[in-house]
């Protein structure tokens, strides 16, 4: 239905978590880049209609999600009908008409939902939608990754809206003020083992770890870059 919102299933990492954990996840997307506000060194944005990928001026390793988009049609679809669907609710009744809205469109079931393979919370009212959505699904547990850190600022969270803060944005410093679990990217293996971090490798850290991570490169990096040449290295 073009009212509601749509939702995705695990990919082979969270499948990971599942196995695992024996519990029922579902993710969901919104335009990478174009509703990543904090964005710096991984700002990439596929164009809505071809897909072509730009870099931002900062970026040093490209968005996994981008270049997901870049490559499907469909999945840019999905992506730029939850942005649109958002943007014209929040005009229209604020975070109230949002949350019902997210609500109402939840998959029928799930016990972990992922919030924001792509994109993130572009505007402190989107933000307030989703506690909102939490604090209505107090059984669920409900997970990100930001940028959008001066938003986290405002707001204090319930125990099943899980923040992971994703340095390499703009707003770094709020990480180290407040104290967040943050995740970093690294090149490889041995850098995290330098940096004293574990690897995530099936996004449990996130969603239930309460200390700082790792995340190792992945996705299609710029020919030539750094990242390039870390990923080919990992493979």
């Amino acid at each position: 239905m073009k009212t509601r919102l749509k939702f995705g299933e695990p990919n082979a990492k969270l499948k990971k978590m599942l196995k695992k954990l024996r519990l029922t996840l579902k993710t969901f997307t919104l335009p990478a880049g174009h509703t990543c506000l904090g964005a710096k060194e991984c700002l990439s944005k596929a164009d809505r209609e071809t897909g072509k990928i730009k870099d931002g001026p900062d970026t040093v390793f490209r968005c996994f999600a981008a270049s997901s988009e870049a490559r499907s049609p469909s999945l840019r679809a999905l992506v730029w009908h939850n942005f649109d669907l958002l943007i014209a609710t929040l005009k229209k009744g604020g975070a109230k008409a949002c949350a019902d809205l997210i609500h109402n469109s939840l998959p029928e079931k799930f016990d972990i939902m992922r919030v924001h393979v792509g994109g993130d919370y572009f505007s402190t009212v989107y933000l307030e939608a989703w506690i909102e959505v939490a604090k209505r699904n107090p059984e669920k547990i409900f997970y990100s990754y930001s940028k959008s850190l001066p938003y986290f600022a405002e707001w204090s969270l319930p125990e099943n809206l899980v923040l992971t803060a994703s340095r390499g944005g703009k707003y770094d410093d709020l990480i180290d003020l407040h104290g967040w679990k943050e995740a970093l990217v690294v090149y490889s293996e041995q850098e995290a083992i330098d940096k004293g971090l574990e690897i995530d490798h099936d996004d449990t850290h996130a969603a239930f770890g309460k200390e700082n991570f790792a995340l190792l490169i992945h996705g299609t990096q710029p020919k030539g870059s750094m990242a390039s040449q870390a990923l080919q290295a990992i493979k």
